[in-house]
């Protein structure tokens, strides 16, 4: 089955609402990068990537400049030998980054193609654990007060969510404090209650912030601080006290190696969209499990849950305030904090290319 067009396409999508953490300040749109492959057989698969509103372009151009010359008349079944083809192909300006978005693109439409060809879903074709996964709402919500988030909060618990994250890394902790009882108190003492910083914090800092934050049970404290500095990293996890999340803004298996062994994470947190792809991110589940971790997940749940139901390490999914629900013919669903991996051949999303169209750019 070998590769015969390669076709992309960016699309600019609007958030339901303004949406802000502590990096990125007030986010208004996501991009697409559609990549899809057809191939000889007449199938064709569908991988895609997206940022917060910035470098799609470039993302689009290292795929249809510098990656499709080498795609073309590819074997797509050859999952790996592609992989380690486009991964050395751009090693020198990449080993990261933008790179890793294209690739991830391209990985995850070949994962696609072989789920059709062998009529299976991504979970079953990857290992075929579990079939569902827990599913947290991962609220974007830096600019909620106390009541805000209690209100947010409680529409997530009657959407069927039975774990909660929220943005933490206000100018003043007690602010974050304030927000992180208010929800702690709506959702009862047993239900798992995330925070998120977005890197905000200096280690001591995030330590400080850590323990505070002890007091409402926190089941993660998510990049506390730059994904670069382990010893940083391993400090707040250390000292805080909390169990450490990280890893949306790593893009290497490397870089995951040092996160768990040297920076002590509880909690990898792979990305399909920027660590490569499918082939990646299998890497880093096998790397957490030799290290007896569960792995959860950032953004893109629709694939996402199809990763996290086919290994035994998984631990929650999340679903971001912002998702490409509205775009789809078949989005998830969510039973009482669970939801079922589909049943259909690939990934098996399956686009509103029209209402898509309207926002191509």
């Amino acid at each position: 089955m070998r590769i015969e067009d390669i076709q992309t396409k960016r699309y600019l999508l609007p958030l339901t609402h303004p949406m802000t953490d502590a990096s990125h300040g007030v986010m208004t749109h996501f991009e697409v990068i559609m990549v899809a492959l057809q191939t000889d057989s007449g199938q064709t698969g569908y991988g895609y990537t997206y940022t917060i509103g910035c470098g799609g372009a470039a993302i689009r151009t290292l795929i249809d400049n510098d990656l499709k010359s080498i795609l073309l008349g590819a074997d797509a079944n050859c999952i790996e030998q592609i992989w380690q083809r486009m991964w050395r192909h751009l090693h020198y300006v990449g080993r990261g980054g933008l790179v890793c978005f294209a690739m991830s693109a391209v990985d995850i439409a070949l994962w696609d193609l072989r789920g059709k060809r062998e009529n299976l879903p991504l979970w079953k074709l990857l290992g075929g654990y579990a079939g569902e996964a827990r599913a947290y709402a991962g609220g974007i919500d830096l600019q909620l007060g106390p009541d805000e988030l209690v209100e947010q909060t409680r529409c997530n618990l009657e959407k069927g969510f039975r774990a909660i994250k929220i943005k933490v890394g206000r100018e003043k902790l007690s602010e974050d404090v304030a927000r992180v009882r208010a929800v702690r108190e709506c959702i009862g003492p047993d239900m798992p209650l995330m925070v998120d910083a977005n890197m905000r914090y200096s280690v001591e800092q995030a330590i400080n912030a850590a323990r505070k934050f002890r007091e409402f049970d926190v089941y993660w404290f998510e990049e506390p601080t730059i994904p670069d500095d382990y010893k940083g990293m391993a400090r707040i996890a250390t000292e805080g006290g909390l169990p450490i999340a990280a890893g949306e803004n790593l893009h290497t298996i490397y870089e995951f190696r040092h996160t768990i062994e040297d920076a002590r994470i509880a909690f990898p947190e792979p990305d399909v969209s920027n660590i490569g792809g499918i082939t990646n991110w299998m890497r880093v589940a096998r790397l957490a499990y030799a290290h007896n971790l569960p792995v959860t997940s950032h953004g893109v749940h629709e694939l996402h849950l199809h990763l996290l139901a086919a290994i035994p390490n998984a631990s929650f999914l999340e679903v971001h305030s912002f998702g490409l629900e509205r775009f789809m013919k078949n989005p998830p669903q969510l039973n009482d904090g669970i939801m079922q991996a589909p049943a259909a051949p690939g990934h098996g999303v399956e686009f509103d290319w029209e209402r898509l169209q309207a926002q191509e750019i």
